[in-house]
């Protein structure tokens, strides 16, 4: 009972056990659902998948199925950020305890329950638990949204500190960490609004089958704002915490933080004015232009600090050298390097796609922009899964031959796997449908084998992580150990700031 429960305290009861589980989710998830899209279908894994457990794919559902699959992930997603940021910013021991476990308890029963409705029958007691898992994620954004307040008196930032502040001590990367709790919370409410007026004037569908319908209802151009500002706020969050991981700082810090909060105002009203607004999107530009700075300087910084430090020893570092200390650590290397790739396959096309749509894309068949769209949104995902592992393998303690080999197979496999999909989407811009079938060939092939060693690196890294945890001095004890630890220092400053509130009010008393 005692093996059992140990690792239940550390898996339930730590912010790294709860990161843990929740990947582990996120990675069963693609493992189990993934069999049922792609090459899968033409090697008949699916068709085994599907007799196997015993799901029920009913050709008319398969938009609403779509739909949950991605809001289970996502919400997932979102609680593996949530318990970076509750150990990463300052907050109350209570707050961070009660937003973890509030958020954990709503995710697994999304997942559960909406799974299950989802692929498993029409159970709609299953679909209720469903949003009652969302209502508590949803309560557990608001508990951070409190705790991550920038006004308080104790998070003031004294006047030498290297971070970025206002003259009166306000801490802006704080404020940035809040302006994005919040807006993600209006973001979610926006999303459910729309929802709730599902079979009562508003139907299921996928954003990329109406973008060629001139006429949209206000609900479907809700959803579609909807969808769009949440994978963008998922980003901006873990350029936040990857900074606050690598120690952004100085006067980078200082010009990217305002830039990072602007846009981040400017992006969630344009996302959320799209449903009355034509203007919407050059809005939604604006505040990206900025987003896009702020997180330029983070690499800047990064790639910087990574140069320093590997060159530390020597007087006159040549370019060589330099290069080599850069490229040292893949792990921390790659959360700045996926930043920048990420302006070859999603950001550029996107600006390329809008500023020539009319010309170019529309002339093509629906099919061919849906293809750009859908990719569009995967490469975005699966770039900020791959910084989001990163910084978890980093915390794992994965060193030596096993962190290289880690990092630069993610690294490499994925760039392979996602320029791949580009050069299929945009196919059309320098090869004919006729003479296409080459092109789809290579592009389909390279893909399926980046995603494929990617996804087997992570197989591996997890099985490592379970093997550990029946291990009685495993890694997962040190990551215990120094949570305990962690959180009894939290305490002590809290006593010790409790302790000079009273003291100061007794004097004033004394007055």
């Amino acid at each position: 009972m005692q093996f059992l429960k140990e690792r239940f305290d550390y898996l339930f009861c730590s912010t790294r056990g709860l990161t843990l589980v929740a990947i582990a989710v996120v990675s069963l998830i693609t493992a189990i659902f993934g069999t049922l899209s792609g090459p899968m279908v033409e090697w008949g894994v699916r068709d085994l998948v599907v007799r196997l457990l015993k799901m029920e794919l009913v050709p008319a559902a398969r938009e609403g199925r779509i739909i949950m699959l991605y809001h289970t992930i996502a919400m997932t997603i979102v609680a593996i950020e949530v318990y970076f940021i509750t150990e990463l910013v300052p907050m109350k021991q209570h707050e961070q305890k009660m937003i973890n476990g509030t958020i954990t308890v709503g995710y697994l029963i999304s997942v559960i329950f909406g799974m299950a409705f989802a692929y498993w029958g029409r159970n709609f007691a299953f679909h209720g638990l469903f949003l009652l898992g969302q209502s508590l994620v949803f309560f557990a954004g608001i508990l951070l949204a409190i705790a991550l307040v920038p006004w308080k008196k104790e998070y003031r930032s004294p006047a030498d500190s290297p971070y970025a502040h206002t003259k009166n001590g306000l801490d802006l990367e704080r404020v940035a960490f809040f302006v994005m709790a919040v807006s993600t919370l209006l973001s979610a409410a926006f999303g459910a609004v729309s929802g709730s007026y599902w079979s009562n004037g508003h139907e299921t569908f996928l954003a990329e089958d109406l973008i060629r319908n001139p006429f949209k209802t206000y609900l479907q151009k809700a959803i579609i704002g909807h969808l769009h500002i949440m994978l963008t706020l998922i980003a901006i969050a873990i350029t936040l915490i990857v900074g606050r991981w690598l120690k952004f700082q100085g006067i980078l810090h200082r010009i990217a933080m305002p830039l990072m909060i602007s846009g981040t105002v400017i992006i969630t009203a344009g996302a959320l004015s799209v449903v009355w607004v034509e203007a919407a999107h050059t809005i939604i530009y604006v505040g990206s232009v900025f987003v896009m700075l702020a997180a330029l300087f983070f690499v800047i910084y990064s790639w910087g600090m990574l140069i320093r430090k590997g060159t530390a020893e020597i007087e006159k570092p040549t370019f060589w050298q330099k290069i080599k200390a850069l490229l040292s650590d893949p792990i921390k290397f790659g959360p700045g390097w996926q930043m920048v790739f990420m302006n070859f396959t999603v950001s550029g096309v996107g600006i390329f796609m809008a500023v020539k749509l009319t010309e170019i894309f529309r002339v093509w068949p629906h099919r061919e922009e849906r293809i750009i769209l859908t990719g569009h949104w995967h490469i975005l995902a699966s770039l900020i899964a791959t910084i989001i592992l990163f910084y978890f393998a980093d915390l794992s303690g994965l060193k030596g031959k096993a962190r290289k080999w880690f990092g630069w197979t993610v690294i490499i496999m994925s760039n392979i796997a996602f320029a791949s999909v580009t050069i299929f989407s945009m196919k059309r811009l320098f090869v004919t449908e006729a003479e296409q079938q080459n092109v789809v060939n290579w592009t389909m092939l390279l893909t399926d084998i980046g995603l494929g060693l990617a996804l087997v690196v992570l197989a591996v890294f997890m099985v490592w992580r379970l093997l550990d945890l029946f291990k009685a001095k495993g890694w997962w004890v040190q990551e215990y150990k120094s949570g305990i630890k962690r959180n009894a220092e939290a305490e002590i400053e809290e006593q010790k700031r409790k302790l000079k509130e009273l003291e100061e009010t007794l004097k004033e008393v004394e007055k």
